[in-house]
């Protein structure tokens, strides 16, 4: 399975990988490089959706796409929550290089508010809660359109979280079988 490179200046997104940096909730970067692939389906879906929200007047941000094998494992390890992580033994989406982490952006670059932050392990990040501001309920509402009409499924615990429809008819891989070099190999044994 091929996985495209999701690059700032070839799709007209902001990369904010967040799973390369300490913001994230782990708090310890779990990849080694800050980089954004996506299977090829995934990719035309991507693009048409950038087209639906730039008509509108809005950018994405992306904060993670295809998730190597080694980090679904990681992120497990750290947080075993069936809520908001697939356990390994299932196969993530995101492993599978067919879903994709994202908000909005308005015409300035500023994040649009949607009532938490990614990655908030909470029910106030489930689609559909009325506890959080209504400007952010009308936000995720406009990103759920967005994504819905450019094809992606959504998952109802996170509101940044979409998928291709079926993701489990494509393989999930490891950093070395995808070659995207995102994780940190050094400490292997041979």
């Amino acid at each position: 399975m091929k996985l495209v490179e999701i690059t700032e200046a070839e799709f007209d997104v902001e990369l904010e990988i967040r799973y390369a940096s300490h913001n994230n909730f782990t708090g310890s970067p779990i990849y080694s490089r800050a980089a954004c692939f996506l299977n090829e389906e995934a990719t035309e879906k991507l693009e048409k959706a950038i087209h639906l929200a730039g008509q509108l007047g809005y950018r994405f941000k992306l904060f993670d796409g295809f998730r190597p094998t080694e980090a679904v494992q990681a992120l497990w390890d750290h947080t075993p929550n069936p809520d908001y992580l697939a356990p390994p033994t299932s196969g993530s989406p995101h492993a599978r290089g067919a879903a994709i982490d994202l908000t909005l952006l308005d015409a300035s670059g500023n994040e649009l508010e949607m009532g938490t932050d990614f990655d908030a392990m909470t029910p106030l990040s489930h689609h559909a809660v009325t506890d959080i501001p209504v400007e952010a309920q009308k936000n995720r509402v406009l990103l759920l359109g967005i994504m819905t009409a450019a094809g992606w499924d959504n998952y109802m615990n996170e509101w940044w979280h979409y998928q291709l429809f079926k993701p489990r008819r494509y393989p999930t891989l490891s950093d070395r079988a995808a070659g995207t070099n995102m994780m940190d190999h050094s400490k292997e044994s041979e």
